[in-house]
C-alpha cells in the first residue's frame, strides 16, 4: 500500500512540475541566459506508427531537429515567452540559437565523437557540455567569430565533411529532446548551479575532431546527421 501512495505521489509531483522540455528551457534562459526557441518536432504517428518531420518538406534530413515556425531569429531569453511557447507546445523540442553571447558548437558523427572525447580526456583537456544524439556528437564551444573560424580551418590540410560548425546564425537541439534521429541527451551535462557552464575555446578542441573525424571508418567523408 505505502508503494502504491508513494508511486502516485511522485507521479503528482511530476505533473505539478511539468514536462521536462519546459524546466530545461527555463535553465536555459533563466540561469544561463542562452537564447532558445522550440524546434518544429515530430507529427504525430501514423497508422504504421513512423513519425517523420512536422515541417512541410517529406524528405527533411534533420527530421523535428531545426526551427520552422517560429524561425531562428524568434530565440530569446524572455522567460515568459519561454512560458508561453512550451505551455502551447509540451513536447517541443529545444533548439539553441548558436552565436553571439550564446555556445557556439562543433558536432561529428557519433563514432568519432566518442573517439574525440577519449582523446581529450587523455590529454587532460578541460571539456563544456556535451550533447548527444545516435547519431551525433556536438561539443558545445566559447562563441567564436567566422573569422576566428577561417583561420583555424585554413591552416588544416583536410577538414571532413562530417564535421559540422554551428556557430553565429545556427541551432543545435538541446536535451531533453526527441527528434527523428532519437532522444537528445547530455553525454557530459552541465555542472549544476547558477552560473552558465564553462566552455572551452574552439581552438583546444578543433585538433583532436578533426583527428577523430579523420580516422572513422569512412574517413569522415560522409555527412551523418
Amino acid at each position: 500500500m505505502r508503494e502504491i501512495l508513494g508511486r502516485r505521489r511522485r507521479l503528482l509531483f511530476r505533473r505539478k512540475r511539468g514536462p521536462a522540455q519546459l524546466g530545461a528551457a527555463l535553465t536555459c534562459v533563466a540561469e544561463w541566459q542562452w537564447p532558445v526557441l522550440p524546434g518544429v518536432g515530430l507529427k504525430a504517428a501514423g497508422s504504421r506508427g513512423d513519425r517523420g518531420c512536422a515541417c512541410p518538406d517529406p524528405e527533411c534530413v534533420v527530421p523535428g531537429a531545426h526551427p520552422f515556425d517560429p524561425g531562428i531569429l524568434a530565440a530569446t531569453t524572455d522567460e515568459r515567452m519561454v512560458r508561453w511557447w512550451w505551455t502551447n507546445r509540451p513536447t517541443a523540442p529545444i533548439m539553441l540559437a548558436t552565436g553571439g553571447r550564446a555556445p557556439c558548437a562543433v558536432s561529428l558523427p557519433a563514432v568519432a565523437g566518442a573517439r574525440a572525447l577519449s582523446e581529450l580526456d587523455r590529454m587532460g583537456m578541460r571539456l563544456g557540455p556535451v550533447v548527444a544524439t545516435p547519431t551525433r556528437w556536438s561539443l558545445l564551444v566559447a562563441p567564436y567569430t567566422l573569422e576566428q573560424l577561417g583561420e583555424l580551418l585554413f591552416v588544416k590540410d583536410c577538414v571532413p565533411s562530417s564535421l559540422r560548425f554551428h556557430g553565429e546564425g545556427g541551432y543545435l537541439v538541446l536535451p531533453p529532446s526527441e527528434t527523428g534521429t532519437g532522444q537528445v541527451r547530455w553525454e557530459r551535462a552541465p555542472l549544476p548551479g547558477s552560473a552558465a557552464p564553462w566552455l572551452p575555446d574552439v581552438e583546444a578542441v578543433g585538433d583532436a575532431l578533426v583527428e577523430a573525424s579523420t580516422s572513422a571508418p569512412d574517413g569522415g567523408s560522409r555527412l551523418a546527421y
